[in-house]
Protein backbone atom coordinates (compact mmCIF):
# COMPACT_ATOMS: atom_id res chain seq x y z
CA UNK A 1 0.00 0.00 0.00
CA UNK A 2 2.93 2.57 0.66
CA UNK A 3 4.59 1.44 -2.66
CA UNK A 4 1.20 2.48 -4.64
CA UNK A 5 1.20 5.97 -2.42
CA UNK A 6 4.59 6.61 -3.44
CA UNK A 7 4.20 6.12 -7.07
CA UNK A 8 0.60 7.90 -6.82
CA UNK A 9 2.80 10.77 -5.44
CA UNK A 10 5.59 11.04 -7.94
CA UNK A 11 2.83 10.51 -10.95
CA UNK A 12 0.96 13.49 -9.78
CA UNK A 13 3.24 15.74 -8.81
CA UNK A 14 5.70 15.47 -11.84
CA UNK A 15 2.76 15.30 -14.38
CA UNK A 16 1.39 18.70 -13.01
CA UNK A 17 5.03 20.39 -11.81
CA UNK A 18 7.38 21.37 -14.46
CA UNK A 19 9.67 19.39 -13.09
CA UNK A 20 10.55 15.96 -14.39
CA UNK A 21 9.02 12.77 -14.34
CA UNK A 22 11.48 10.52 -15.54
CA UNK A 23 14.33 11.47 -12.95
CA UNK A 24 12.52 10.79 -10.42
CA UNK A 25 11.18 7.53 -11.19
CA UNK A 26 14.93 6.63 -12.18
CA UNK A 27 15.15 7.78 -8.12
CA UNK A 28 12.36 5.51 -6.82
CA UNK A 29 13.37 2.75 -9.05
CA UNK A 30 17.38 3.18 -7.68
CA UNK A 31 15.39 2.93 -3.67
CA UNK A 32 13.63 -0.57 -4.98
CA UNK A 33 10.63 -0.21 -6.02
CA UNK A 34 9.73 -2.21 -9.12
CA UNK A 35 7.64 -1.11 -12.27
CA UNK A 36 3.86 -1.76 -11.01
CA UNK A 37 2.56 -2.73 -14.25
CA UNK A 38 0.00 -1.92 -16.88
CA UNK A 39 -3.61 -1.65 -14.56
CA UNK A 40 -1.60 0.40 -11.93
CA UNK A 41 -0.40 2.64 -14.56
CA UNK A 42 -3.92 3.25 -16.22
CA UNK A 43 -5.17 3.56 -12.33
CA UNK A 44 -2.20 6.52 -11.57
CA UNK A 45 -3.28 7.93 -15.15
CA UNK A 46 -7.20 7.79 -14.05
CA UNK A 47 -6.42 9.63 -10.67
CA UNK A 48 -4.06 12.32 -12.54
CA UNK A 49 -6.70 13.03 -14.56
CA UNK A 50 -9.67 13.18 -12.08
CA UNK A 51 -7.33 15.66 -10.79
CA UNK A 52 -7.36 18.21 -13.46
CA UNK A 53 -10.94 18.04 -14.28
CA UNK A 54 -11.92 18.42 -10.84
CA UNK A 55 -9.35 21.41 -10.50
CA UNK A 56 -10.88 22.53 -13.86
CA UNK A 57 -14.31 21.88 -14.03
CA UNK A 58 -15.60 25.24 -14.71
CA UNK A 59 -13.68 25.32 -17.66
CA UNK A 60 -14.36 22.06 -18.86
CA UNK A 61 -17.90 22.35 -18.38
CA UNK A 62 -18.18 25.25 -20.65
CA UNK A 63 -15.87 23.92 -23.42
CA UNK A 64 -18.31 21.02 -23.06
CA UNK A 65 -22.01 23.35 -22.90
CA UNK A 66 -20.18 25.20 -26.14
CA UNK A 67 -19.71 28.72 -24.01
CA UNK A 68 -16.12 28.68 -24.63
CA UNK A 69 -15.36 27.22 -28.00
CA UNK A 70 -12.68 28.84 -28.60
CA UNK A 71 -10.72 27.76 -25.57
CA UNK A 72 -11.44 24.13 -26.84
CA UNK A 73 -10.04 24.58 -30.44
CA UNK A 74 -6.87 26.23 -28.75
CA UNK A 75 -6.39 23.10 -26.75
CA UNK A 76 -6.82 20.90 -29.82
CA UNK A 77 -4.89 22.96 -32.27
CA UNK A 78 -1.94 22.60 -29.36
CA UNK A 79 -3.10 18.97 -29.30
CA UNK A 80 -2.34 18.60 -33.02
CA UNK A 81 1.63 18.13 -32.92
CA UNK A 82 2.02 15.81 -30.55
CA UNK A 83 -0.81 13.26 -31.75
CA UNK A 84 1.36 13.53 -35.37
CA UNK A 85 4.37 12.62 -34.28
CA UNK A 86 2.82 10.15 -31.71
CA UNK A 87 1.44 8.64 -34.71
CA UNK A 88 4.38 8.58 -37.32
CA UNK A 89 7.29 7.79 -35.26
CA UNK A 90 5.89 5.84 -32.47
CA UNK A 91 8.00 3.18 -32.75
CA UNK A 92 11.07 5.39 -32.67
CA UNK A 93 9.94 7.43 -29.57
CA UNK A 94 9.69 3.56 -27.66
CA UNK A 95 13.29 2.90 -28.22
CA UNK A 96 14.50 6.71 -26.90
CA UNK A 97 17.53 5.83 -24.80
CA UNK A 98 16.32 6.51 -21.11
CA UNK A 99 19.64 6.67 -19.60
CA UNK A 100 19.71 8.74 -16.04
CA UNK A 101 22.91 10.82 -17.54
CA UNK A 102 19.94 11.98 -20.68
CA UNK A 103 17.73 12.53 -18.16
CA UNK A 104 19.89 14.05 -15.51
CA UNK A 105 21.58 16.83 -18.31
CA UNK A 106 17.80 17.41 -19.47
CA UNK A 107 16.39 18.11 -16.22
CA UNK A 108 19.72 20.67 -15.42
CA UNK A 109 19.35 21.89 -19.11
CA UNK A 110 15.77 22.25 -19.58
CA UNK A 111 15.58 23.66 -16.02
CA UNK A 112 17.91 26.63 -16.65
CA UNK A 113 16.43 27.27 -19.63
CA UNK A 114 12.77 27.79 -18.10
CA UNK A 115 14.64 29.94 -15.20
CA UNK A 116 16.20 31.83 -18.23
CA UNK A 117 12.88 32.64 -20.18
CA UNK A 118 10.83 33.20 -17.33
CA UNK A 119 12.99 35.95 -15.93
CA UNK A 120 13.97 37.43 -19.07
CA UNK A 121 9.80 37.90 -20.65
CA UNK A 122 7.14 39.56 -19.23
CA UNK A 123 3.50 38.27 -19.03
CA UNK A 124 0.96 40.52 -20.87
CA UNK A 125 -1.21 37.35 -22.69
CA UNK A 126 -3.78 35.69 -20.63
CA UNK A 127 -5.24 32.64 -21.77
CA UNK A 128 -8.27 34.45 -23.40
CA UNK A 129 -6.08 37.03 -25.69
CA UNK A 130 -3.83 33.66 -26.66
CA UNK A 131 -3.84 33.16 -30.56
CA UNK A 132 -3.60 29.97 -32.64
CA UNK A 133 0.16 30.61 -33.55
CA UNK A 134 0.48 30.48 -29.36
CA UNK A 135 -1.44 27.40 -28.77
CA UNK A 136 0.40 25.74 -31.61
CA UNK A 137 3.95 26.69 -30.33
CA UNK A 138 3.08 25.60 -26.99
CA UNK A 139 1.85 21.89 -28.67
CA UNK A 140 5.43 22.05 -30.64
CA UNK A 141 6.80 22.10 -27.34
CA UNK A 142 5.13 19.27 -26.31
CA UNK A 143 7.41 17.45 -28.86
CA UNK A 144 10.40 17.81 -26.65
CA UNK A 145 9.35 16.28 -23.94
CA UNK A 146 9.18 12.93 -25.24
CA UNK A 147 12.49 13.13 -24.82
CA UNK A 148 13.11 11.85 -21.23
CA UNK A 149 13.78 14.61 -18.52
CA UNK A 150 12.51 17.25 -20.27
CA UNK A 151 9.30 17.40 -18.28
CA UNK A 152 6.01 17.94 -20.55
CA UNK A 153 4.55 20.73 -17.71
CA UNK A 154 7.92 22.32 -17.70
CA UNK A 155 8.83 22.81 -21.47
CA UNK A 156 4.95 23.89 -22.56
CA UNK A 157 5.10 26.67 -19.24
CA UNK A 158 8.50 27.50 -20.67
CA UNK A 159 6.78 28.11 -24.35
CA UNK A 160 3.71 30.17 -22.80
CA UNK A 161 6.30 32.32 -20.99
CA UNK A 162 8.68 32.19 -23.99
CA UNK A 163 5.43 34.09 -26.05
CA UNK A 164 5.02 36.79 -23.06
CA UNK A 165 2.04 34.55 -21.51
CA UNK A 166 1.31 35.27 -17.81
CA UNK A 167 2.47 32.82 -15.25
CA UNK A 168 -0.51 31.57 -14.14
CA UNK A 169 -1.99 31.45 -17.79
CA UNK A 170 0.56 29.25 -18.67
CA UNK A 171 0.13 27.13 -15.87
CA UNK A 172 -3.42 27.38 -16.74
CA UNK A 173 -3.27 26.14 -20.24
CA UNK A 174 -0.07 23.40 -19.53
CA UNK A 175 -3.16 21.54 -17.13
CA UNK A 176 -5.46 21.72 -19.33
CA UNK A 177 -3.71 20.35 -22.49
CA UNK A 178 -2.24 17.46 -20.00
CA UNK A 179 -5.83 16.08 -20.70
CA UNK A 180 -5.89 15.36 -24.20
CA UNK A 181 -2.18 13.74 -23.28
CA UNK A 182 -2.82 11.48 -20.41
CA UNK A 183 -5.75 9.91 -22.54
CA UNK A 184 -3.87 9.76 -25.38
CA UNK A 185 -0.97 8.09 -23.09
CA UNK A 186 -3.31 5.88 -21.51
CA UNK A 187 -5.13 4.92 -24.99
CA UNK A 188 -1.51 3.56 -26.26
CA UNK A 189 -0.91 1.79 -23.27
CA UNK A 190 -3.77 0.03 -23.63
CA UNK A 191 -3.55 -0.72 -27.35
CA UNK A 192 0.18 -1.76 -26.56
CA UNK A 193 -0.97 -4.07 -23.77
CA UNK A 194 -4.44 -5.30 -25.47
CA UNK A 195 -3.46 -8.97 -26.46
CA UNK A 196 -1.02 -9.61 -23.32
CA UNK A 197 -2.08 -10.88 -20.06
CA UNK A 198 -3.48 -8.31 -17.45
CA UNK A 199 -2.13 -9.10 -13.96
CA UNK A 200 -4.74 -7.18 -11.44
CA UNK A 201 -3.55 -6.16 -8.05
CA UNK A 202 -6.56 -6.04 -5.76
CA UNK A 203 -9.44 -3.79 -5.91
CA UNK A 204 -8.67 -1.60 -2.96
CA UNK A 205 -5.32 -1.15 -4.37
CA UNK A 206 -6.49 -0.21 -7.37
CA UNK A 207 -8.98 2.63 -6.31
CA UNK A 208 -6.00 3.74 -3.64
CA UNK A 209 -3.86 4.44 -6.64
CA UNK A 210 -6.81 6.66 -8.26
CA UNK A 211 -7.90 8.31 -5.20
CA UNK A 212 -4.19 8.98 -3.86
CA UNK A 213 -3.36 9.84 -7.40
CA UNK A 214 -6.63 12.77 -7.29
CA UNK A 215 -5.24 13.56 -4.43
CA UNK A 216 -1.59 14.39 -4.97
CA UNK A 217 -2.39 15.92 -7.60
CA UNK A 218 -5.36 18.46 -6.93
CA UNK A 219 -2.50 19.65 -4.13
CA UNK A 220 0.31 19.87 -6.59
CA UNK A 221 -2.16 22.03 -8.90
CA UNK A 222 -3.44 24.29 -6.55
CA UNK A 223 0.11 24.67 -4.98
CA UNK A 224 1.01 25.38 -8.40
CA UNK A 225 -1.30 28.13 -9.26
CA UNK A 226 -1.79 29.48 -5.94
CA UNK A 227 2.45 29.85 -5.74
CA UNK A 228 2.49 31.56 -9.75
CA UNK A 229 0.42 33.87 -8.25
CA UNK A 230 3.33 35.81 -6.71
CA UNK A 231 6.04 34.17 -7.60
CA UNK A 232 8.32 33.25 -10.20
CA UNK A 233 9.59 29.76 -11.67
CA UNK A 234 12.74 29.91 -9.93
CA UNK A 235 12.41 27.41 -7.13
CA UNK A 236 11.37 24.84 -10.27
CA UNK A 237 14.08 25.52 -12.29
CA UNK A 238 16.42 25.33 -9.25
CA UNK A 239 14.78 21.65 -8.41
CA UNK A 240 15.32 20.41 -11.30
CA UNK A 241 18.94 21.41 -11.41
CA UNK A 242 19.37 19.38 -7.84
CA UNK A 243 17.05 16.96 -8.98
CA UNK A 244 19.79 16.52 -12.12
CA UNK A 245 22.87 16.04 -9.75
CA UNK A 246 21.32 13.89 -7.69
CA UNK A 247 20.79 11.38 -10.44
CA UNK A 248 24.38 12.26 -11.68
CA UNK A 249 25.72 11.76 -8.47
CA UNK A 250 23.67 8.14 -8.10
CA UNK A 251 24.23 6.64 -11.54
CA UNK A 252 27.90 7.79 -12.46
Amino acid sequence: MLTTVLLAFVQSMTEFLPISSSGHLFLVAACGISHHGLAMDVALHIGTLLAVIIYFYHDILQMLCFKNIRLALLLAWATVPIVIVGLCFAPFIEHIIRAPVLVAICSITFGILLWIVDKKNKGVKTIQSMNFKDAFLIGCSQILALVPGVSRSGITMTMGRYLKIKREDCAHFSMLLSIPTILGAMGYVLYKNMTGDLKLPSPMELQLAVWAAAGFGLLGIAFLMKWLKCASFFIFAVYRVILGILVLCYFL
